[in-house]
């Protein structure tokens, strides 16, 4: 599935359904009068935010939604029916904007949330409407209300607790591989993540969300690499990770140079709490790690964690490191939801990274002390190197035979 962040497109509500002008002609009724009646009014255009949707794609290929008009007035006094509404369903997280893309008219968080952006117009007066006294065979009978139209735009901001941040090719995605059951794209060039990903992390019987989004290189913000549009998606974090390739030859200026981005963004980013992690340390000596950790406190002015997606070392403190501000962003603010509670608890037991690599190197053990058989059969190496033909156990056949012969 394609991904897509943001879509324009036109919305228009059902006009009115028009009035009917009409007179009871019965048999035996000298005096019928008016039954015209009123026309149902147009359908609305209502936007729903739903679960099962992460992108906006649907709305490249279809740009213009009408709801149906109202069905017109008949005699007999029958109003007519309304026209049926168009419902737009959308990602949670999305938000809708005016045609000048700065005034949010709607901020869907939360799924099953509707709301009615556009309403129909009313129907029209059948002449029943217009009977008196004074005016007891009216001829009026009024056209329905026009409905309302506009351009709007929708533009998707995921929800996360956590965001990773870094130049291209810091690690980003191998962390949210390590720590999550998610699958980004992985590979040793540029720009390998161009859209984000979400992974939920499971840390004992807590759980949050983490969002990885494109790296950063300098300049972004004047639209450099692929820009800074996609820092949107990390708008909603509570805290962001700040990942440093330790491999580097300047890791404080990697540093400063995505800090700057940040600033330029706005959106409150460089507000937001931060940890700063330097990873890859797996491909680093003692003494660089060392010497790095301390050039990158001095740089940020906090402590830097170190870091091994890869490996896996480091991970835990990490993690625990992103609860703890997180935890205290939702104190602070018990009224916005977990991003974990909107988008649903991860599967607990899903194998981790280290956990399915830790299960290769056993299924690759285990076929080291024996092989499969023509027939089927499972059979063991012997100590020698040679074959022979043990049980699960691990011990002899034959030893077996003899003892049941004894």
């Amino acid at each position: 599935m394609k991904f897509l962040d943001q879509a324009k497109i036109f919305v228009k509500s059902g006009d009115g359904g028009a009035g009917c002008c009409s007179f009871r002609r019965e048999k035996h009724i000298e005096f019928g009068g008016p039954d015209g009646g009123d026309g149902g009014r147009g359908g609305d255009v209502i936007l729903e935010c739903v679960a099962n949707l992460n992108t906006l794609i649907d709305y490249r290929y279809q740009q213009h939604f009408k709801a149906k008009i109202g069905n017109h007035g008949q005699g007999r006094n029958k109003t007519g029916g309304k026209g049926d509404d168009v419902v737009l369903k959308v990602p949670v997280g999305t938000q809708v904007l005016d045609e000048d893309k700065e005034t949010v008219l709607a901020d869907l968080t939360a799924a099953g949330q509707r709301m009615v952006l556009l309403r129909g117009g009313d129907g029209g007066f059948g002449n029943m409407h217009y009977k008196s006294s004074t005016n007891q065979a009216p001829r009026r009978a009024d056209e329905g209300w026009p409905g309302e139209e506009c351009w709007i735009w929708l533009r998707l901001k995921m929800i996360a607790d956590a965001g990773l941040v870094g130049l291209p090719n810091a690690g980003k995605s191998t962390f949210l591989a390590a720590v999550t059951r998610a699958r980004p794209k992985i590979a040793d060039y540029p720009f390998t993540t161009l859209h984000p990903n979400l992974g939920v992390v499971t840390l004992g019987e807590e759980e949050f969300v983490v969002a990885d989004i494109p790296g950063l290189i300098e300049g972004a913000h004047e639209g450099a690499g692929i820009g800074d549009r996609f820092l949107g998606h990390i708008e909603r974090c509570r805290v962001l990770l700040h990942l440093i390739d330790g491999t580097q030859d300047d890791v404080a200026e990697a540093y400063r140079v995505v800090r700057h981005e940040l600033a330029a963004y706005g959106g409150g980013l460089d507000e937001k709490p931060e940890v700063v992690a330097l990873n890859k340390c797996d491909s680093l000596t003692a003494d660089d790690i060392e010497l790095k950790l301390m050039e990158l406190s001095e740089a940020c002015g906090q402590e830097v964690l170190p870091l091994s997606g890869v490996s896996g070392v480091g991970l835990k403190p990490i993690l625990a490191r992103l609860f703890t501000h997180i935890r205290e962003a939702r104190e602070a603010e018990p009224e916005v939801p977990a991003a974990s509670a909107i988008f649903g608890a991860g599967k607990r037991g899903a194998p981790t990274f280290q956990q399915r690599k830790r299960k290769a190197e056993a299924e690759d053990d285990q076929f080291a002390r024996g092989h499969w058989g023509a027939d089927g059969e499972w059979i063991w190496h012997d100590a020698e190197g040679g074959d022979g033909d043990y049980d699960d156990e691990g011990a002899d056949l034959d030893d077996e035979e003899d003892e049941d012969e004894e």
